[in-house]
């Protein structure tokens, strides 16, 4: 494992996947994160690149070739390399090779940087394009925190405060792929109550979340999170059925529209990025 420590918080991260493992509050002795109990989902927080979501068939059309990426692509189940910076800082990076080029003919440098500052952890990732051509990407976080917090609690006593959102707008997943048909779900003072028949259709998808800061808050005590970031243009919240955790995903890209035509080119959310330019987003989550 990799460590990162100060007098507030300590994190760990494995290379494979470059993937947080661990976020502790030395006060409290609070983990925040998710256990990875693979009984219900092994992960604890993935890294989804350079697709998000389910692609139609699990394959696309590039340049009339058809390739296939299965759900979420491969990054998180890569060993990444990594340069400690600092007690509180590491850089992780994956560069294209012989086998990512196989389903996924681009030239890419990745680069995810964990970084901690008082008792708060960001994530930066960083995409590169060292090639001639442009490089279509999508990128995702996927991290599982904890819920409760502490054993004598109970996940229905917690919620999800949104800064900006009076109701949620999601979008029906059929087959893995986003339908057409919406819900909406009213945020009462903007909270959204936690309960484990939530994501009994799997995972709620939004394409206009007004917010940039979502609380993990509970009714029994002043511990919690905020989970602050921007420039993500789709959102997803998601827990296993009946595990005792939830995710906060902000996204730079999405799964395959059900009536998609499988050309990348054509995918919703897809970044393009032009020949030897660098691409940065950021979330981060302060502890309490």
């Amino acid at each position: 494992m990799i460590l990162l420590e100060n007098e507030y918080v300590k994190a760990s991260f494995a290379q494979k996947g470059a993937e947080l493992k661990s976020l502790v509050a030395k006060e409290t002795n609070i983990e925040y994160m998710w256990s990875g109990d693979a009984a219900f989902w092994a992960k604890t927080s993935p890294v989804l690149f350079p697709v998000v979501g389910a692609l139609k068939a699990d394959s696309y059309v590039f340049k009339e070739k058809k390739y296939n990426l299965s759900r979420h692509g491969f990054a998180r189940d890569l060993l990444f390399s990594f340069k400690q910076i600092s007690a509180t800082e590491v850089l992780f990076t994956l560069k294209n090779n012989s086998e990512t080029l196989k389903n996924y003919p681009f030239e890419f440098d990745l680069g995810i940087r964990y970084e901690i500052k008082g008792a708060s952890l960001s994530c930066t990732y960083e995409v590169f394009n060292p090639g001639v051509e442009p490089l279509l990407f999508s990128i995702g976080a996927h991290p599982a925190f904890a819920v409760p917090l502490k054993g004598s609690e109970n996940y229905n006593d917690y919620y999800l405060q949104f800064n900006k959102d009076k109701e949620l707008c999601t979008h029906r997943i059929v087959d893995n792929l986003i339908g057409e048909e919406t819900r909406l779900i009213a945020l009462e003072g903007g909270k959204l109550l936690l309960k484990h028949d939530l994501f009994e259709e799997d995972a709620l998808v939004m394409k206009d979340l007004r917010s940039d800061r979502i609380s993990l808050m509970n009714t029994c005590n002043s511990n919690g999170f905020h989970f602050d970031f921007e420039s993500f243009p789709y959102f997803g919240i998601w827990a296993a059925k009946d595990a005792d955790f939830v995710c906060l995903e902000p996204w730079c890209g999405i799964a395959d529209g059900i009536n998609h035509n499988g050309r990348l080119e054509n995918k919703e959310g897809i970044v393009e990025l032009k020949s030897k330019t660098i691409w940065k987003r950021k979330w981060n989550i302060s502890v309490f």
